[in-house]
């Protein structure tokens, strides 16, 4: 194991991609449901599937074989010549197989994929250079999906000529602009949202879904089909629960074996998250140990939050596919800056928000608050707002708590400007707090290390 930890950057993060994918085509053929793995699969690639669809309705195994077929997709990608996988490389691999289970299939990821290819063809790019282009290109699959299958009406139709052509032309031209948006991203927060992507993604979408749908036929079709939320079981609480425990449980026992010691992932966490990549800056090991601890703290806190919402009989409602998925899109950012001492003031900030207005609607009257900290689309605004986390790690754990919740109150209504389209939802929420939030805080506020500065001149 110790040849792990002094081995390339690149070639490490080739085979933790690897290895992670194989684990969910492992945990596929372990399901009780693993009969129909390959026809739920095809269900799945041949379905709509705008946020907030739940492939466990499907079942476990192929939802689990759609995830793990989604990774060994992005690994090839990150593999091609040029390609040099890093910080960026990862969350896009780790939130891409998230999104395996809610909104990502094999097919859809397709013709964005190519119209990045497209790219380097005219730019004469060489296509692993892109490679990371091509991950980010998947957070529009379930436009492509809706133009396959059942654009322009509600109704689904299934492969035909048009939806083949327009989702293919479509993808085409949305993987060939998008390299330069995701340039030019990190501009708009300052680095300050770590799902830099979501930018360029949801304006994108937000601009298709004007006219595809409100110019062209003067409304947008609801999600269908598996959007509705099979009614949870507890067995999806085991089988999610489970599985992270004994993947992340691994993680840390390969991050000792490679030699981390405490202090090593403690210098890891004193990091603000700004900026930095931490298996450039703290080697292998301590990136692994992170994966790992942060991804039990995920676990943990989806748990907790169904707790404190309703007892043991909420936590297993709260499982669905969208959960499962939203821990390792949450994971993602687990080499680019988020460990658990910056991201705990984003999730009390969260809590104390939900908290907060549902007293204040209680007050005006209204019975049965619905976004309470438990409902799905909290849980999932909470993955991306956990984006934020370098303002805790900068300036503070009450201003990471503050910009938690503002980000709590806008989450649930950024949907409506790209029609459930864009999978980077909360992303796209968080470059927006950052535009509203962060030039007040340089200011008016000062960092954490100006702070210690201006004490220690006194």
């Amino acid at each position: 194991m110790k040849k792990l930890a002094k081995m390339q950057e690149s070639s490490f993060l080739r085979l933790f991609f690897a290895a992670l994918s194989v684990c969910f085509v492992i945990a596929a053929f372990i399901m009780p449901d693993r009969a129909k793995a390959f026809s739920g699969l095809w269900d799945i690639m041949t379905g709509p599937c705008k946020i907030s669809t739940n492939y466990f309705a499907l079942g476990y195994a192929p939802t689990f074989l759609n995830m793990g077929l989604v990774g060994l997709l992005c690994t090839v990608l990150v593999s091609l010549p040029g390609a040099k996988p890093n910080n960026v490389t990862t969350l896009g691999v780790i939130l891409t197989i998230g999104f395996g289970s809610w909104g990502i299939n094999p097919l859809n990821v397709i013709p964005t994929v190519l119209g990045v290819c497209l790219f380097c063809l005219i730019k004469k790019e060489k296509p692993g250079a892109m490679s990371n282009a091509m991950l980010y290109s998947t957070g529009i699959a379930p436009l492509i999906s809706e133009l396959l299958f059942r654009y322009p009406g509600a109704e689904y139709l299934g492969f035909n000529w048009l939806g083949l052509a327009l989702g293919l032309f479509v993808g085409l031209i949305i993987g060939f602009f998008l390299p330069a948006g995701l340039g030019h991203a990190p501009n708009i927060h300052k680095g300050y949202d770590h799902y830099s992507a979501a930018v360029p993604i949801g304006f994108t979408a937000f601009f298709l879904r004007a006219v595809l749908y409100n110019v062209m036929l003067g409304t947008t079709p609801g999600a269908m089909g598996l959007s509705t939320l099979a009614a949870p079981e507890a067995e999806f609480f085991y089988a999610c629960n489970i599985f992270c425990l004994v993947v992340f449980g691994a993680c840390i026992v390969v991050a000792l074996g490679m030699g981390c010691r405490v202090k090593d992932y403690w210098n890891l966490m004193k990091d603000s998250g700004h900026g930095v990549s931490f298996t450039s800056k703290y080697g292998n090991a301590a990136f692994l140990m992170n994966v790992g601890v942060f991804g039990l703290m995920i676990v943990g806190y989806y748990n907790l939050a169904a707790l404190m919402d309703g007892g043991w009989d909420r936590v297993s409602t709260v499982w669905t596919g969208m959960t499962f998925g939203i821990v390792f899109c949450m994971l993602a950012t687990c080499n680019s800056g988020s460990h658990p001492r910056n991201v705990w003031p984003i999730m009390a900030g969260y809590i104390a928000t939900s908290y907060l207005f549902g007293w204040i609607s209680g007050l005006l009257g209204v019975e049965n608050y619905a976004l309470t900290i438990s409902n799905q689309s909290i849980l999932i605004g909470l993955c991306y707002a956990n984006g934020l986390s370098p303002i805790s790690g900068k300036y503070g754990a009450g201003y990471g708590m503050l910009a938690a919740g503002l980000h709590y109150l806008l989450v649930t209504a950024v949907p409506d400007m790209h029609g459930g389209f864009c999978l980077y939802n909360g992303g796209f929420t968080a470059a927006l707090i950052c535009l509203m939030f962060v030039p007040q805080l340089e200011k008016f506020c000062k960092t954490k290390e100006e702070r210690k500065l201006a004490k220690a001149s006194k």
